[in-house]
């Protein structure tokens, strides 16, 4: 009976992503004008490419191939070369597409900017070298991986329980995985695992047990400030509870670490992550400001993204993922035009934002996870059609 309910609450979800895959193909080439993962064409054609090999539907795989030509034309002209905002990520989502001529000149491109320490003034996961190293380490250029992570090994700062580093210009040091020390830790990580390189694998464990050491959650729980001293605290919560400056993605950082190590210290500290998660109160918005975003980076989908993933390595069931996709079908907009999801600012007037198109702050997102979720609802257990760079395959480890 439950299994049932389950399957009929995944066929739901399943229409809900069908309409998504629609709205977003429909919106694809005229709307796009920015090529990056973060935003823009590059994580658009990627959830198309999701919805294409799940339903079948050539209108899905239309709107990929258009978007690969867009994007293989973006090459030769982009100058940013970081994961979610320039050519590395470009070159992911090439080389997922098989436009591996397209990709390997981009990533050859990115080899070319680089100065022997990094390649701009921001040294993380989203904008620097450690994103740079998760790119072409998916892109399968391990040397350019290892080429960009190596400037960590010796920029380390000492603390009282690891290291850190210092990620951008002003002094805040952030510990998360979006601009902080565990997007540097999970490169690390992820590179010297593939490289064989120990001397990264330890400083990455280095990188992860200062943030432990932060931790303000007690023993059954974890929670870790955005960055001390505080980065912009006139704008940034102190704490928050997405992937990218929360549990949600501090969780997946500890995935990657146990899938490496085989330490069932970091698994721990995953489900300590996760009973913080589901004792915050989200996805209910409980104040101005609290749990506005519906999308993959702060929002709802980052962390269905975790909750599907429990439901693989640890057996958990899908109760809180249920809520979680409650919570999108509720806030979801639905009419004639297709499925789509907007954020919410309530610093702003009018507070409900216009629907972005990508990955981190709108509908590309929030479709994979749907559809990860359909697999798993009708029994399904598999990865996601194009694995993400920061973002652990589920495994059986446990």
């Amino acid at each position: 009976m439950v299994e049932h309910e389950q399957f009929t609450r995944g066929a739901q979800a399943e229409r809900l992503a069908r309409g998504a895959a629609g709205w977003l193909s429909n919106h694809a080439q005229t709307e796009v004008h920015d090529p990056s993962l973060y935003h823009g064409l590059a994580g658009v054609v990627l959830a198309l490419h999701e919805a294409h090999e799940h339903f079948g539907d050539s209108l899905y795989g239309d709107a990929v191939a258009q978007g690969a030509d867009t994007l293989s034309a973006h090459v030769e002209r982009l100058d940013e070369s970081s994961l979610y905002f320039g050519l590395t990520g470009v070159a992911v989502a090439l080389r997922a597409l098989g436009r591996d001529d397209a990709a390997d000149r981009g990533l050859s491109r990115v080899r070319d900017r680089f100065d022997g320490h990094r390649w701009n003034r921001m040294f993380e996961l989203f904008m620097g070298n450690a994103g740079i190293g998760l790119g072409a380490l998916r892109a399968g250029d391990t040397d350019l991986a290892i080429t960009a992570v190596s400037p960590y090994l010796t920029a380390a700062d000492p603390t009282p329980c690891g290291v850190n580093w210092r990620v951008r210009p002003t002094p805040a040091r952030s510990h998360h995985i979006a601009h902080g020390t565990l997007g540097i830790v999970y490169a690390l990580a992820a590179v010297g695992h593939a490289a064989d390189r120990e001397d990264m694998i330890e400083m990455a464990l280095a990188g992860a047990r200062d943030v432990v050491g932060r931790n303000e959650a007690g023993p059954d729980g974890f929670l870790v400030p955005h960055s001390d001293p505080p980065h912009k605290p006139e704008l940034i919560d102190r704490y928050s509870y997405g992937w990218c400056n929360g549990p949600a993605g501090d969780a997946q950082v500890f995935r990657l670490l146990a899938q490496i190590t085989g330490d069932e210290t970091w698994t721990a500290r995953g489900d300590r992550c996760w009973a913080t998660i589901c004792q915050s109160g989200l996805p209910r918005r409980r104040r101005p400001g609290f749990w506005d975003n519906n999308a993959r980076c702060c929002g709802t989908a980052g962390v269905l993204a975790l909750a599907c993933d429990r439901v693989v390595e640890r057996g958990d069931d899908f109760c809180f993922a249920n809520v979680l996709v409650d919570d999108l079908t509720a806030r979801a907009t639905v009419d004639e035009q297709g499925v789509r999801w907007s954020n919410h600012e309530h610093r702003a007037t009018p507070s409900e934002l216009p629907p972005r198109l990508g990955w981190a702050m709108g509908n590309a997102g929030i479709l994979r996870e749907l559809l990860r979720y359909v697999r798993l609802s009708d029994g399904r257990v598999g990865d996601y059609v194009v694995p993400w760079p920061d973002h652990p395959n589920p495994s059986t480890f446990s």
